[in-house]
């Protein structure tokens, strides 16, 4: 048995065939009918409409035959799909492509085989409307003509169909636009108030508390309360009370001390909103807030940001109007935590791409940007600038390339960071010049840039590092750091005479030889 080559446009037109999303679905009523109308038209017991997949054939449509799903190495519709006339096998058995295919050895025993390819707009054959007999069946002109007909519309139906399904896609997606639209009319109001405390130059904890004021009224509540879990404990901060709230309610963020072990401790594990409309009956309940009249709570996770967990804690009194927590209540309330929380995590990046931009990108120190921030703040008090530059790295670039001195600077840098440590800060200017910022002594200094020269030799011949030092008392800002440049050239230029006389001595030495 022979199996039919691929056509020569398969992959388009297995492309083509996909985005009509028809394989693998339901018998539709429509392809059911062009079906049975071959059948009848054409007198063949059987007649399916079939697809051709990658390595199979798939039927969306029969009559006279349960199945017609085969593996695509046993499908005459494979060979049909290879032109775009009709395929007619009037003797399948004597064919040698067909005489052992176990479609006509087996039960369904095919003798006669007709089949028009389906051709779509863009000209690709995707799969067949063919018809199938078990005994001589000779056709005529017309018979293959109405089967062309009905296999035109086979092709008119899927367009129907992927048109239908576009439509349905663009109206429910016009259905949750409205949706949405409706929700953000609802809590306009409350969240412009909100929206607006983001372009205010507040800390985050006071954005949050301002914005939790705001809530107060839109929700109804007695209180509103910021939780926040440090390290060292809970905190809570009081955002709103209504004037009618009791004072036992008012005072409820005096007593964290008691709450360990309670339900409002253990909600800062929370990674949804969690409302309660019976707190007595809550497990965990907090004995004063229940005595303090306590009778709905809402708590509104606004997320973890280093060490510090941050939710909003809404509370009802017993005596409130308002019975239980309404979806508009809890629709407006998520709302404002999603904008609070993006204000959040937007003054987080923020202040991540301030400290990225302090930091130079090869060694990770602090840079000269860094430097003209934090030297200013140093006016006023003891403390010592050291200029360092690298000896030999220039030539240590020539000689061994680029990436090489690259990981001395990163070796030197890590190190000289390492040993100054806590005393001060290090700061890379650029190239292989440094400067240190420290609060240590002079000997302490250059035994750090010591260190770290020994280090930096590890990676390749590093000849040194010039090191001028000027203390904070002989100048401001910038005028002490060209103080340290002039020193550390003074440096330089002595070690570079000091090399030099030392390889004038050893080559003389070498000519009296």
């Amino acid at each position: 048995m022979i199996g039919a080559p691929r056509p020569p446009d398969e992959y388009a037109r297995l492309l083509d065939l996909a985005h009509y999303e028809i394989l693998d679905t339901p018998r539709e009523a429509a392809f059911d009918r062009i079906a049975r109308l071959a059948a009848r038209l054409l007198g063949t017991p059987v007649a399916v409409i079939n697809l051709v997949d990658q390595y199979r054939q798939w039927g969306k449509a029969a009559v006279g035959v349960a199945d017609t799903t085969a593996p695509r190495h046993d499908s005459f519709c494979a060979w049909t799909i290879l032109n775009s006339t009709p395929l007619v096998i009037e003797n399948a058995r004597s064919d040698p492509r067909f005489a052992h295919n176990p479609m006509v050895t087996g039960e369904a025993g095919i003798y006669m085989y007709a089949g028009v390819p389906l051709t779509t707009p863009a000209g690709h054959r995707i799969g067949t409307l063919c018809v199938t007999d078990d005994q001589p069946h000779p056709l005529s002109a017309a018979d293959l003509e109405a089967l062309t007909d009905l296999a035109e519309l086979v092709v008119a139906e899927l367009e129907l169909r992927l048109r239908n399904l576009e439509l349905a896609r663009e109206l429910n997606a016009q259905v949750s636009r409205n949706a949405e639209l409706q929700r953000g009319l609802d809590h306009a109001h409350v969240l412009e108030g909100v929206t607006g405390l983001m372009d205010l130059d507040l800390s985050p904890e006071e954005m949050t508390l301002a914005a939790s004021a705001l809530l107060g009224e839109g929700l109804n509540a007695d209180y509103i309360g910021l939780l926040i879990f440090e390290p060292q404990g809970l905190r809570v901060e009081v955002a709103y009370h209504a004037v009618q709230a009791p004072p036992a309610l008012r005072s409820i963020s005096l007593q964290p001390s008691e709450w360990p072990g309670t339900v409002t401790w253990m909600v800062r594990e929370l990674a949804r909103p969690l409302y309660v409309d019976d707190y007595p009956g809550y497990p965990g309940a907090l004995t004063g807030a229940i005595d303090g009249g306590v009778q709905q709570i809402a708590w509104l996770p606004l997320g973890t940001r280093g060490e510090v967990t941050s939710l909003l804690m809404a509370i009802r009194h017993v005596d409130n109007p308002v019975q239980r927590w309404r979806g508009s209540d809890r629709a407006l309330l998520e709302a404002a935590g999603r904008c609070v929380r993006r204000a959040l995590d937007r003054q987080m990046d923020m202040e991540l791409a301030r400290q990225e931009a302090r930091r130079d990108a090869l060694t990770g120190l602090l840079n000269r940007r860094a430097l003209d921030q934090d030297l200013p703040r140093r006016r006023g008090q003891p403390y010592l600038l050291a200029g360092v530059d690298l000896d030999g790295l220039k030539a240590l670039n020539d000689a061994e390339g680029h990436a090489q001195g690259d990981r001395l600077l990163q070796v030197f840098a890590r190190t000289l960071k390492v040993t100054v440590g806590d005393a001060g800060e290090v700061y890379r200017l650029g190239g292989d010049e440094f400067v240190i910022l420290s609060d240590a002594d002079e000997d302490s200094v250059q035994d750090a840039v010591d260190t770290a020269v020994l280090a930096a030799r590890q990676v390749g011949a590093l000849l040194g590092a010039s090191v001028g030092l000027a203390h904070g008392h002989e100048g401001d800002g910038a005028a002490l750091l060209v103080l340290a440049d002039q020193r550390m050239y003074a440096v330089k230029h002595r070690r570079q005479a000091a090399r030099a006389a030392l390889s004038g001595a050893q080559d003389n030495l070498l000519v009296t030889r």
